[in-house]
């Protein structure tokens, strides 16, 4: 590809940074496409996906119950928590994506072509945005299917989705780098093992005022607590960041810490995702 284009000079991309950001774009669809013919061609796995968060809020909400210190409909508490935490799941499977890519070689030919360096990393990560959303719309069915309302206009439903998908992009910039440094699948299993601490490791099924101070201290600072303290708020929930007679800083500041946590999550693992992927050996 490389001689061809070398041979037609019309082919080369034109310079500028208009012209780099379109063949940047360009690229990554490239790579976006390809992640979604993976889903035709697996419709099992993308099905699992989809069905495992409906299936953890169907156990917590029914067999297994709770909602220490939730004051009102615990469903109604639950619901969001759930949603935030399926930000959280599912990382895995980008993670080994990315490691079977580098394992038999797919990224280094991809590389070796003339394409905009980043655009295999940018496309995993808009073909897993795609899932994220639908997962969210198919555990928003389910959890009004079991009774969950929210109680808010479409502008405060559309403002929870979007710090939602804020909290996964930057989950998911966190598993591509580790990814790139496990390297390989077999190592990727013991880094997803620390996903269910942080996860279960929030207000998402029980209020921090119920848990030992120590702890509730740490569950109130996590990023997911944050998101979902807010997303509760917007969507009138109890749970909210204004609820409580002595809210701590972190839980009465939700809606600032829901933003700035992600977008630092971002900026730290962006960066470093795409400089080990551009390090790696051809």
């Amino acid at each position: 590809m490389t001689a061809a284009l070398a041979a037609d000079p019309a082919a080369v991309p034109a310079e500028g940074p208009a012209a780099r950001l379109k063949w940047a774009a360009v690229d990554s669809w490239t790579m976006t496409r390809r992640e979604l013919a993976h889903w035709a061609r697996r419709p099992a796995q993308v099905a699992v996906g989809l069905a495992f968060p409906v299936m953890m809020l169907l156990m917590f909400g029914f067999l297994i119950g709770g909602g220490r210190g939730v004051g009102g409909d615990f469903t109604d508490y639950l619901v969001p928590g759930m949603l935030t935490m399926t930000m959280a799941f599912g990382l895995e499977a980008t993670m080994l994506s990315v490691t079977q890519d580098l394992g038999k070689g797919v990224v280094d030919r991809f590389r070796s072509m003339p394409m905009t360096s980043g655009a295999v990393l940018v496309g995993r990560s808009v073909a897993d945005m795609l899932q994220s959303a639908a997962g969210l719309a198919v555990m928003t069915a389910a959890g009004y299917a079991i009774g969950w309302r929210w109680h808010h206009g479409a502008g405060s439903f559309l403002a929870a989705i979007g710090l939602l998908l804020l909290l996964r992009f930057a989950m998911l910039w966190i598993g591509i780098h580790l990814a790139l440094v496990a390297g390989r699948p077999d190592l990727v299993q013991a880094v997803q093992i620390l996903v269910w601490p942080v996860t279960f490791l929030s207000n998402a099924i029980a209020t921090p005022g119920s848990m030992p101070a120590w702890l509730g201290a740490l569950v109130e600072w996590n990023p997911l607590s944050a998101t979902a303290t807010t997303v509760r708020g917007l969507l009138g929930n109890p749970g909210g960041s204004t609820e409580g007679a002595d809210p701590s800083w972190a839980t009465a500041h939700a809606e600032l810490l829901a933003v700035g946590w992600p977008l630092l999550l971002i900026a730290v693992f962006f960066p470093l995702a795409v400089r080990r992927f551009r390090g790696l050996s051809r």
